[in-house]
């Protein structure tokens, strides 16, 4: 009978289960995103072959680049999944590359010249991708160890 009454379910013990503590809010997500994604691209920036116009072309490149991987990026991955794994995960390199490349495109102010730069450049967003996804913070909400972390129950 106690499991209708209204409130938080408690377990043997007592405790409170079931609930999960809120992460920071979408807008704090999305600034922690758009200031690592600046970061990352202001590292890229140190190639020779890739230039920025000033920090507004820079912060504009790393908005696009945030908008890219989270809603073309995905359907991409989604459509290139037999080609991944005919070629055991290359083709979505490429989809990465992709999104490097559709950034210089549409930013002005920001450019990759050269193939091997946008290689270089794709090897060096996708380094510092995998160090954020080992380190722990609010970005962990969207990446793969906050999903393990949800999917396990466990708090973030």
């Amino acid at each position: 009978m106690s499991s209708d009454l209204p409130g938080p379910r408690r377990g043997v013990e007592g405790e409170v289960v079931g609930l999960r503590r809120p992460g920071p809010p979408l807008v704090a997500r999305l600034a922690i995103s758009w200031l690592t994604n600046a970061l990352v691209l202001a590292v890229v920036t140190l190639l020779p072959d890739v230039h920025v116009s000033g920090a507004g072309s820079l912060i504009g490149a790393a908005a696009v680049f945030g908008v890219l991987n989270t809603i073309l990026k995905p359907l991409l991955l989604f459509i290139t999944f037999p080609l991944a794994i005919l070629t055991l995960g290359i083709a979505w390199f490429f989809v990465a590359m992709l999104m490097l490349d559709l950034t210089d495109v549409i930013v002005g102010g920001f450019q990759i010249d050269g193939f091997w730069t946008l290689v270089a450049a794709t090897v060096i967003v996708w380094l510092a991708n995998m160090v954020l996804d080992q380190t722990p913070g609010p970005w962990q909400l969207s990446g793969r160890r906050g999903r393990m972390n949800r999917w396990l129950g466990r708090a973030e």
